[in-house]
């Protein structure tokens, strides 16, 4: 809020909806799910909040940005019931997602730099019997099958039919462009922003059309680690708060 709170001094939720850009309906919502300690009452049955409320939401609105909203409503639902531990369990659940797509885009970068030599070894396969059926592809990439067909259908993967038995047969190429999509769609991408991308690294023969997403993608985990070191600061003021 824009002036410093003294404790014990009580306000309206007007005043916490203004501090923050929010509706008084979103304040009385927010309390009504937890993520604020329950407001006290005047002898005519107003709501009032305190410091500790506005501290409350402070920590809340700044940990949306790195954690999403459902996670932190989920830790801010467990520091007001008193259950610190549980709010820890999940922060460390999120830093450990954001590591794991930290560690995903790697992995992606690691492929695109791969694309020449298997873009050419993936030419030869196609023209030839060496390939897998759907079964295998889909447990190498630990997706369902049906996954692999939705992605057909949006021509992420073109899979040949087997003349004899119709099954899918999926060369090399298939194979990197199913792996680049599904690394992809991992890094939040949607599927209609994916098609143009492996439809132009099938073109271009090499990685340079997916550099700017890669940048995209960097800056977009570095600032949800930023985010959470900021909301981090706000839950510790909150903490103390709390006593």
């Amino acid at each position: 809020m824009g002036r410093n709170l003294q404790k014990g001094e009580q306000l309206r939720p007007v005043d916490l909806a203004r501090g923050h850009g929010l509706s008084t309906q979103a304040v009385r919502n927010y309390e009504e799910a937890g993520i604020l300690p329950a407001a006290g009452r005047t002898p005519h049955g107003y709501r009032t909040y305190t410091p500790l409320h506005a501290g409350a939401l402070r920590a809340f609105l700044a940990l949306v940005p790195g954690h999403g909203h459902r996670t932190a409503a989920s830790i801010m639902r467990a520091v007001n019931r008193g259950v610190v531990e549980e709010a820890f369990r999940l922060i460390d659940e999120s830093h450990a997602q954001l590591l794991d797509d930290r560690r995903t885009l790697q992995a992606v970068e690691r492929a695109l730099r791969g694309l020449g030599s298997t873009a050419a070894s993936g030419a030869t396969a196609a023209s030839g019997p060496a390939g897998r059926f759907i079964g295998p592809l889909a447990g190498e990439l630990g997706i369902r099958p049906a996954t692999l067909r939705k992605w057909e259908r949006a021509g992420l993967v073109r899979p040949r039919r087997d003349p004899r038995t119709g099954y899918r047969v999926y060369d090399e190429a298939d194979a990197r462009d199913a792996r680049l999509t599904h690394q992809l769609r991992r890094g939040g991408y949607l599927l209609e922003q994916i098609a143009p991308l492996i439809a132009q690294v099938r073109a271009a023969g090499g990685p340079e059309p997916l550099e700017a997403a890669l940048r995209d993608w960097h800056g977009r985990l570095s600032a949800r680690g930023r985010a959470m070191l900021a909301g981090a600061a706000e839950l510790e003021a909150y903490l103390r708060e709390r006593g």
